[in-house]
């Protein structure tokens, strides 16, 4: 039983990044996990992804590079002000400047880089370093 399927697409990758594969298949698919995907991919922690659709929820098919040491979300999914992102950098990430935080903002899925410069807040979703 699925109960966070980005939680569980999350684990798929840093499973297969531990053991060294370079394909992964995150099932079932959702629009958040492809959204968090793109993020990833336009900040080079994977190399692409693949919408496979097979007549059910669909499929990932995530090609990975090797970049991804850690990721997980962050529950609860906490509200964060743009003055706070500092403190959850802190908490969540290994250093400074390493690593990206997730947040979901009234302008779609960003990182926390992204929420800085735009002065805006949102909720936490994952961390990936």
């Amino acid at each position: 039983m699925l109960n966070d399927p980005l939680a569980n697409a999350l684990s798929l990758m840093k499973n297969a990044e531990h053991k060294g594969k370079g394909i992964c298949v995150i099932q079932p698919s959702s629009k958040l996990i492809g959204r968090v995907l793109n993020l990833l991919k336009e900040k080079g922690y994977i190399s692409k992804f693949e919408y496979i659709d097979d007549g059910k929820a669909g499929t990932f098919q995530v090609k990975l590079i090797g970049n991804i040491n850690n990721c997980g979300v962050i529950k609860p999914r906490y509200p964060v002000k743009r003055e706070d992102l500092e403190k959850w950098e802190s908490r969540y990430l290994p250093a400074r400047d390493f690593g990206l935080l997730i947040l979901t903002t009234t302008k779609g899925i960003a990182s926390h880089e992204e929420a800085k410069q735009n002065g805006i807040g949102g909720k936490l979703l994952a961390y990936v370093y």
